[in-house]
């Protein structure tokens, strides 16, 4: 990937967050990245600007954020506040506007492997697991697919992508994740990271929700 980009990081102090903005000035690019408490981002750099804010705070200045941003990734989540509200759809409804304005195209959303994309039921074993021992989850699912179905109805003028992670754990790198129609393994934390960042500008996954798979789970 070229080096030398500059990312506006959603989420960077959650667990596949660390990674990602680790992995990113690691490989060169310029970091700003939006948190609610910075003292939780446990990475410091030169090239990382933390700003210290909530993606749920309406006077959020995002023209700011997005000042002279290439790309921006998402990986968001509060599974109380979304039982009961839309939390991420109502800032992506948000934060598309402000691309346009600051002419930011690309735009990565980590959704998760239980979440349906637009016209399409989830298989017969995941809608399983969604309702059983993934239940409390479910409020988070919903608003990952209404943000799907937002991009891909209001959103197909920017260049996006949504990755429908399986994250299982904080253990050691199992290999490269890919993409894939058919199948999600459960990565780890650092792999999703490394796998969102790969994405982020790949042109052939521009506008698709694909989950990841290691190489011998596809």
């Amino acid at each position: 990937m070229t080096s030398g980009r500059s990312l506006l990081v959603l989420g960077a102090t959650g667990q596949t967050g660390q990674h990602l903005t680790r992995l990113a000035l690691e490989q060169g690019h310029l970091v700003r990245a939006l948190a609610r408490t910075p003292a939780k981002l446990a990475v410091r750099h030169e090239r990382l600007e933390v700003v210290a804010g909530s993606i749920t705070d309406d006077q959020l200045d995002l023209d700011r954020l997005l000042d002279g941003v290439d790309g921006v990734v998402a990986m968001l989540g509060d599974r109380v506040a979304q039982q009961d509200r839309l939390v991420n759809t109502e800032f992506v409804q948000r934060l598309v506007p402000a691309m346009r304005r600051s002419g930011t195209r690309r735009f990565l959303y980590q959704a998760g492997g239980l979440s349906a994309v637009p016209g399409r039921r989830l298989a017969l074993p995941l809608r399983i697991v969604r309702r059983t021992i993934a239940k409390s989850y479910d409020g988070q699912h919903r608003d990952n697919e209404a943000v799907m179905r937002y991009l891909d109805e209001q959103a197909r003028d920017l260049e996006w992508m949504v990755h429908r992670a399986g994250i299982g754990s904080d253990g050691p790198s199992r290999g490269e994740l890919r993409r894939s129609r058919h199948w999600i393994s459960i990565g780890t934390f650092v792999d999703c990271a490394a796998y969102d960042l790969r994405m982020l500008w790949d042109d052939d996954a521009v506008h698709t929700w694909d989950g990841s798979a290691y190489a011998r789970g596809r």
